[in-house]
């Protein structure tokens, strides 16, 4: 049995391997290799993404669990290009995507994280793939706040949209653009200029918020 293993990123928070063997290629998420401190939140949130990907088992265009334990998670690989370097200018697939949002949505999950371009994958098909969990919500109703953070997904999409296909943007889709949620602005307002400082001054961490040295991940 042949097995190849490459880091395709490495934090505080642990390490994330793409790893190869006769079966096939699969993600490995490494809690153990966090900064001890923030060992627990690393593992919690580990925890968060297993849980939003086992309430959508089955969902294509979106990893499997394939196991966890208590410091790491292995998942499916999705074969595919992070947007930001596949620079997707087909309508066709924004619509998809918007699917593929609408069937996360009704299965009560919000992703949380779609403001990062590597998050959403073009597939080798041309089909969109969503990864990176983490921070997803899992609600079994559909309260005000999921409502929100949905909409939120939403709105990121249509950024990524307006980025590469702004042509193809409804007046609907404009509108929605131009109306963020008062959580959102409250976010840009706030918690957002703290992350950049400590993702970018303190981390080292100098790409649009992820579409650069983190692209790598599926």
């Amino acid at each position: 049995m042949t097995s190849t293993a490459k880091l395709l990123k490495k934090d505080l928070f642990g390490e994330v391997w793409l790893n190869s063997d006769d079966s096939g290629a699969h993600i490995l998420r490494d809690c153990r290799k966090a900064a001890l401190p923030l060992r627990p939140i690393a593992r919690l949130l580990m925890r968060r993404e297993a849980r939003a990907l086992l309430v959508l088992e089955g969902i294509e265009g979106l990893p499997e669990v394939l196991s966890i334990d208590r410091h790491t998670l292995k998942r499916s690989y999705l074969k595919g290009t992070p947007l930001q370097d596949a620079k997707m200018r087909e309508p066709v697939f924004y619509s998809s995507a918007f699917r593929l949002l609408r069937r996360m949505h009704t299965a009560g999950v919000v992703h949380n994280d779609l403001a990062k371009e590597p998050n959403l994958l073009v597939l080798d098909n041309g089909s969109p793939g969503i990864i990176d969990f983490q921070l997803a919500q899992v609600s079994r109703k559909r309260t005000r706040l999921f409502r929100l953070a949905a909409r939120e997904d939403i709105r990121h999409l249509l950024k990524h949209k307006r980025s590469y296909c702004k042509a193809a943007l409804t007046q609907r889709e404009l509108g929605i653009l131009a109306s963020p949620s008062l959580p959102s602005r409250l976010y840009m307002a706030t918690v957002k200029p703290v992350y950049l400082f400590l993702t970018r001054r303190i981390l080292g961490w100098a790409d649009r918020e992820g579409a650069g040295d983190r692209g790598a991940r599926r």
